[in-house]
């Protein structure tokens, strides 16, 4: 391995599970400041929360809702240019004609935007006795995949209720992607049953690390996030995990110890691809 290679091997990568509040710039502020805190610890890849900048909930989406490019996503930008990093930032209600869509917006160290992925599964469920959400109340859903290139690995983006659904992991391992990122909001009831699951899960059936970001939990919020962000590598071993209250966490990915991993248990050259397979039927 060339020593640029061997460098490239190994980055950091940080979670900012942020304390999120009702007012739109208290929260841009502390997530600036909580970026920059993350890149003077040699993160080079950042990941802020879903709904990082206003309160989720189907009542707050209309209210707190922008256009992108807008307000937020310029936050975003200029933290993602001043540190000379990726930013993953997150997600924000965004209004698009008569539409909204809750979307993630990710950075280069150039400070342009490299993808943006709007959530494709909406989270509508129903929880006798605990808890009844319905984004597709007032959210439209995403259509499209969304990777984006470093000098490290691909990484692959998805929001929150998006994990759950094991082909779009599968699709985006099956195009290159060693690195999955989901900024998420679990939430009291979901989180302690599946959050962790779920992200070990889609680790060992595609050989990646897994990453979320959650926000920190607020008891007096109207929705309680579980917080937890955590880090999960191909293994599927918790390589980091943030407790409940505000925090950055870090993990260092190793992308060979991934290679060696998937040389270990060959299940990519073991596939079946003569009896099953994953296919992508829009590419968006």
């Amino acid at each position: 391995m060339s020593g640029i290679s061997k460098a490239m091997s190994k980055f950091r990568l940080g979670l900012v599970q942020l304390l999120v509040t009702k007012a739109k710039a208290d929260n841009l502020q502390r997530a600036c400041s909580l970026v920059k805190e993350a890149a003077g610890q040699g993160a080079k890849v950042v990941v802020l929360p879903e709904c990082f900048n206003s309160p989720y909930g189907t009542g707050f989406f209309a209210e707190y809702a922008e256009k992108i490019p807008g307000e937020s996503t310029q936050v975003l930008s200029e933290a993602a240019k001043e540190c000379g990093i990726y930013l993953v930032g997150g997600s924000i209600p965004e209004e698009d004609g008569e539409k909204l869509f809750n979307t993630c917006t990710v950075f280069g160290p150039d400070g342009k935007l490299l993808v943006k992925h709007r959530k494709i599964h909406l989270f509508d469920i129903d929880v006798p006795g605990k808890i009844r959400f319905q984004e597709s109340e007032t959210l439209s859903p995403g259509s499209s995949l969304s990777i984006f290139e470093t000098p490290y690995c691909k990484i692959g983006v998805g929001i929150c209720y998006d994990i759950r659904f094991s082909e779009l992991a599968q699709v985006y391992a099956k195009k290159g992607c060693q690195l999955l990122v989901y900024p998420g909001a679990f939430n009291m009831t979901t989180g302690p049953a599946h959050w962790e699951l779920l992200q070990r899960a889609r680790a060992v059936d595609n050989q990646v690390y897994v990453a979320t970001a959650s926000p920190a939990r607020d008891e007096s919020a109207s929705y309680v996030a579980w917080g937890h962000s955590s880090v999960v590598n191909p293994w599927g071993e918790v390589i980091t995990k943030a407790g409940s209250e505000a925090a950055v966490v870090y993990a260092d990915i190793d992308l060979q110890y991934l290679a060696d991993v998937r040389q270990q248990i060959p299940i990519t050259m073991q596939r079946r691809n003569d009896i099953y397979n994953v296919s992508v039927v829009q590419e968006g």
